[in-house]
C-alpha cells in the first residue's frame, strides 16, 4: 500500500490491522513501515470476569465502618469546639 492510499485508508487499515493483519506502507515502492497489531489491545470484556476476585463488605461491616466514620467525625467537632 502506497502513503497516500494509507493516509486516505487509515481508519479502514486499522479495522484490518485490529483483526490480526499486518500492512506494510511504501513510499515509491519501497517498503517503509509496516502496521501490526499489538497483541494485549482490544481485549474483549468477558462478563463476570471479575467474580470472586473481591470480598464486598456485609451490611453489618458497612454499618460498623459508618459508625467508626461518624464518631470519628463528631470526635473532631468536639476537638475544635475545645480549641
Amino acid at each position: 500500500m502506497n502513503v497516500l492510499d494509507a493516509k486516505t485508508h487509515l481508519s479502514a487499515l486499522l479495522a484490518r490491522v485490529e483483526k490480526g493483519e499486518e500492512i506494510v506502507i511504501a513510499r515509491a515502492g519501497v517498503p517503509v513501515a509496516k502496521l501490526v497489531p499489538i497483541p494485549q489491545a482490544r481485549q474483549p470484556r468477558v462478563p463476570g470476569a471479575w467474580k470472586g476476585k473481591f470480598n464486598f463488605p456485609t451490611d453489618e461491616e458497612w454499618a460498623e465502618s459508618d459508625r467508626i466514620v461518624q464518631e470519628i467525625f463528631e470526635e473532631s467537632l468536639a476537638g475544635n469546639e475545645e480549641g
